[in-house]
């Protein structure tokens, strides 16, 4: 009996996910509320995520407006965005925030795609430790002799095939963020 590729392709696909989601937070120079999903401020004594406490929305295409569902909590907010790796400043006008995201510079936008790289590369690798992970089982059922050699080998490409077809998609994945970070 071959080996049930649904668990690897599931980890494969969860990878993929991370990696979509993951880029999504880099900031671009344009408006876009996933930048904010990371950031928590202390809300009654525990780390609360902005996104669950306030309303987002894109202004325009370099403004977004955060309406805090409890205006007590505006001022943790602000100070949450300004202590974050966002690099910007929110006007805070007593009951919005506004974030308004200054076009990247040539530079900025080649260190970023450094790291939308960096983070591609390393989905890869984890992509191949599935892959090495499945490997290993496929062996270790031919070895106890649940897979006949024929078995084995038909396991071994559909793997390989798995893995291609993921590598594929997250470089799709990387090269649609590169192609938005360097338009301007």
């Amino acid at each position: 009996m071959k080996l049930d590729t649904k668990k690897f392709e599931e980890k494969m696909q969860k990878t993929l996910d991370t990696l979509t989601a993951d880029l999504a937070t880099m900031r671009v120079g344009k408006a876009n509320p996933e930048v904010l999903s990371k950031i928590t401020f202390e809300y009654y004594g525990a780390p609360t995520p902005l996104m669950t406490m306030a309303s987002v929305a894109v202004a325009d295409a370099r403004t977004l407006v955060i309406t805090p569902y409890d205006k007590s909590t505006l001022k943790e907010m602000d100070r949450a965005i300004q202590t974050s790796d966002l690099g910007i400043h929110p006007q805070n006008d007593g009951s919005v925030l506004r974030l308004t995201f200054p076009p990247m510079t040539e530079d900025r936008r080649r260190e970023m795609t450094k790291q939308v790289a960096q983070k591609g590369e390393n989905a890869k690798v984890a992509i191949r430790n599935i892959r090495r992970e499945a490997n290993d089982a496929v062996k270790e059922q031919k070895k106890n002799g649940e897979m006949t050699e024929d078995e084995a080998k038909v396991s071994d490409k559909e793997i390989q095939d798995l893995t291609d077809r993921y590598i594929k998609k997250i470089e799709a994945v990387v090269d649609a963020k590169d192609k938005e970070m360097m338009t301007i």
